[in-house]
């Protein structure tokens, strides 16, 4: 019982802590989906980000990858991204009219149960709209996932340089893949 009661205390300081962060970071992001529920941090485990990392730019438009881990019996949702760097967007790469067009994924990325979702070039990603400073090769970028039920994921990701597949994260437009 006595570790039952430690647990939950745990779990209050998490939240009180996790809330606290985001209201530092408050009106500097952009997010995709309605405000959701009072934000809480998920259950130790329940999706993690590995590998987390973010192309350098100097301007413009930019985007964050890895890999999400989801370790639960159950699908889990990503809805949002947030960044004290940019305004977030949750974004896909999908055919249209014949053309790779990169757009705002609807809904959300969904990761199933005891599965991994991808994140990369030239697919899903979480997409920096408007970075206030150039992100530099072996910048800290932090992030937040928000979760469908209103949990949070915080993470870092370290900036790298990256040519890539010729992705243009051009603000002109609908941005697209050049080349594929």
């Amino acid at each position: 019982m006595q570790t039952l009661a430690r647990r939950s205390f745990a779990l209050a300081a998490l939240a009180t802590l996790s809330v606290t962060t985001l209201s530092a970071c408050g009106g500097t992001s952009a997010e995709t989906a309605a405000p959701a529920p009072t934000a809480t941090s998920a259950p130790a485990g329940a999706l993690s980000i590995k590998d987390p990392w973010v192309k350098a730019a100097d301007k413009g438009m930019t985007a964050a990858f890895g890999t999400l881990v989801n370790n639960t019996d159950k699908d889990v949702t990503v809805v949002r991204v947030a960044s004290p760097a940019s305004p977030m967007e949750l974004h896909e790469m999908a055919m249209d009219d014949g053309k790779m067009v990169m757009r705002p994924k609807e809904g959300g990325f969904v990761v199933k149960a005891k599965a991994n979702h991808e994140l990369g070039p030239g697919g899903d990603h979480l997409m920096l709209m408007n970075p206030s400073a150039p992100i530099k090769p072996g910048d800290e970028v932090q992030f937040t996932l928000t979760l469908s039920d209103g949990s949070t994921i915080p993470f870092s990701a370290v900036a790298k340089p990256f040519a890539g597949a010729g992705e243009s994260y051009a603000p002109s437009g609908v941005p697209s893949m050049a080349g594929m």
